[in-house]
């Protein structure tokens, strides 16, 4: 599993409300928090989730009161704006054209996702906004910082 993790002061996704349709709803907003796009490969499981989901709610990248990354969502009380991407287990190791192979396809991914929001949840203690999976989603961020993380369960970094 693959993460990159923005901190926002802001953040929203929107889809059309229905296949073919010309405007977007807004489906999921935070304000102060973190923007976290997945992308999730067939071979991820409970290990990964809980692996990552501690990892992004005890990361260490909100200011505290002398302005040094010292806090973390949980300390900060900020939310999680959580958005599955594929495109994250690129392989583009041969030629100029991406290779999807890695990520699961939507039949292992779509409860694995589930499975983090839950997870996330618990370890936050609240809600989280999601994007909806599979969708053509149009992704809104303000980075604060900007400050920008990718995690990879696999490699424990």
């Amino acid at each position: 599993m693959r993460v990159v993790i923005q901190r926002v002061i802001e953040s929203n996704v929107a889809v059309a409300p229905c296949e073919g349709a010309e405007r977007t709803e807004v489906i999921g907003k935070i304000g102060n928090g973190m923007m976290v796009l997945v992308g999730i490969e067939a071979a991820d499981d409970d290990t990964d989730i809980a692996w990552i989901s501690k990892k992004i709610v005890n990361l260490r990248i909100f200011d505290d009161a002398n302005g040094v990354m010292n806090l973390s969502i949980k300390d900060a009380g900020g939310d999680i704006l959580l958005i599955s991407q594929f495109t994250l287990q690129a392989a583009t190791a041969k030629g100029n054209r991406p290779s999807y192979i890695k990520a699961a396809p939507p039949a292992i991914a779509i409860p694995i996702y589930e499975k983090l929001i839950a997870q996330l949840e618990q370890d936050l203690g609240k809600q989280i906004q999601t994007g909806r999976f599979g969708a053509d989603m149009k992704v809104t961020i303000i980075n604060d910082g900007p400050v920008t993380i990718l995690i990879d369960s696999k490699n424990r970094e």
